[in-house]
């Protein structure tokens, strides 16, 4: 989109977030909620955006890189305030000043088009983004000329009671002619209840002159929502997931309870994929079609092939490839990958270890560092011992192994190709292969023991 420069307000700390945290950098759905801002201006193909930073700006020079650039605001005096600190940047600039918050991450990319196109089309100095909310309580509202141009804005701590019943409220979202803001912003003083410089003011003094204001008012007042609490910010979460619900339901994805499932923005899905409740999918997840996944399952950051079964388990950062089964109650740490057709059971945790195809791990057991091959059989309450309580080391079971219940093997071993390992033995050498290990005290009987013990007490 040609010249329009887009200004993005993330300045202030957020005070009634009650976090050492930058309001901006709270996830809404697994991201930041400046992150959606960002995203539907490089959807709008904006080349110059400017991001105005204040507390603990570094935060976000860490989270948004070189997809921006910034201006510090070294004191937060408002949003008024807050614009002027770009007119520097913006010198030789004669064109359009896209302006919103980086606390509304449920505006869309069709809404910032329509106020862009509104603003152009009616050649005006300003246009504000504009909605009607009931009841609308934490907004400016929008006071009107008889014509329907705009008149004001007034901050709700500055209404009269016949301007509080006004429905129609401030997005907080405006175009401005380059031109016309900055002379604007010059007469505007801090004489309101916050002692700020806001940039609704700007408004008045436009209007004042004679300048034409115009709104643009969008349909959703769901996605004007500004997130300046807690309470907000789980508003906007509910809401961000219900579109993402919807968009993956849409697409052949089956939600058995959309109000018990949730499920990250960038996370993908497969068609014929059924979700059941109370999951949690995560960061950047990708599942493939005809999975079963849930209940109660929990899936951060990780990729899941076609037809995989997963029940009442926790993985992260992990790789599970077709029609595997993972669960009841298992647990995935990060860097692990389960191949093929294998079974990771009841009970079991798996740590930055490969289990091979149609190997099993089925009960109660821990493998961790360690590379299991294929078609392997791990009895129940199997451990890989390894740490020292210094050094992590390894353990490696070949092809078609089989290892009996309750077995330790103490890293760094080796079990060649088709071994048997007797159960409840203790492993501490490589095992050649096709071999038959067992290392365990060989059992003693004594006759009579126990009766001899209760006549003497």
């Amino acid at each position: 989109m040609e010249d329009i420069v887009a200004i993005v307000l993330a300045g202030g700390e957020g005070t009634r977030m009650k976090s050492r945290l930058p309001k901006v950098l709270h996830q809404v759905c697994g991201k930041p909620m400046i992150e959606y801002v960002i995203e539907r201006l490089e959807e709008l193909n904006i080349d110059k955006k400017l991001v105005i930073i204040g507390y603990k700006g570094s935060l976000l020079k860490e989270a948004l890189g070189k997809r921006v650039d910034y201006i510090w605001q070294k004191e937060q005096l408002g949003t008024g305030h807050a614009l002027a600190q770009t007119k520097e940047a913006l010198t030789g600039f004669k064109g359009d000043l896209l302006v919103l918050s980086g606390d509304t991450p449920l505006l869309t990319t069709q809404t910032l088009k329509g106020l862009i196109e509104t603003h152009r089309k009616r050649d005006a100095l300003a246009t504000i983004l504009t909605a009607i909310l009931k009841p609308p309580t934490g907004y400016g509202r929008v006071i009107r000329h008889g014509d329907g141009t705009i008149r004001k804005i007034v901050e709700e701590e500055d209404a009269t009671i016949i301007e509080l019943a006004n429905e129609e409220v401030n997005a907080g979202t405006y175009c401005f002619k380059e031109e016309a803001i900055f002379s604007a912003l010059e007469k505007i003083r801090p004489e309101n209840v916050q002692e700020e410089y806001y940039l609704t003011d700007a408004i008045e003094v436009l209007t004042r002159k004679g300048h034409r204001v115009e709104a643009y008012t969008t349909d959703d007042s769901r996605e004007i929502i500004g997130i300046n609490n807690r309470k907000d910010l789980a508003l906007a979460n509910k809401i961000m997931r219900e579109h993402i619900l919807d968009r993956l339901m849409h697409n052949g994805v089956t939600i058995i309870d959309p109000l018990t499932t949730t499920i990250d923005q960038e996370v993908e899905i497969g068609q014929d994929t059924i979700i059941y409740p109370f999951t949690i999918i995560e960061g950047k997840t990708k599942i493939g079609r005809d999975c079963i996944i849930g209940p109660a399952v929990q899936i951060r950051d990780s990729r899941i092939a076609n037809k995989v079964e997963i029940k009442n388990s926790s993985i992260q950062g992990s790789i599970i490839e077709e029609e595997a089964r993972i669960g009841p109650y298992a647990h995935l740490r990060p860097e692990s990958r389960i191949g093929r057709r294998a079974k990771i059971g009841n009970f079991v945790e798996i740590k930055k270890s490969t289990v091979g195809s149609q190997s099993r791990v089925a009960h109660m057991s821990y493998i961790g560092d360690a590379t299991l091959g294929e078609d392997i059989n791990i009895g129940a309450g199997t451990i890989t011992c390894n740490y020292d309580g210094f050094r992590k080391y390894p353990t490696f079971i070949e092809d078609k192994a089989f290892v009996g219940s309750n077995t330790n093997f103490i890293a760094p071993v080796k079990i060649g190709r088709g071994a048997v390992i007797g159960a409840g033995s203790t492993i501490t050498e490589d095992v050649p292969p096709y071999a038959l290990a067992i290392a365990r005290g060989r059992q003693k009987n004594i006759k009579d023991w126990a009766k001899k013990r209760r006549k003497k007490r």
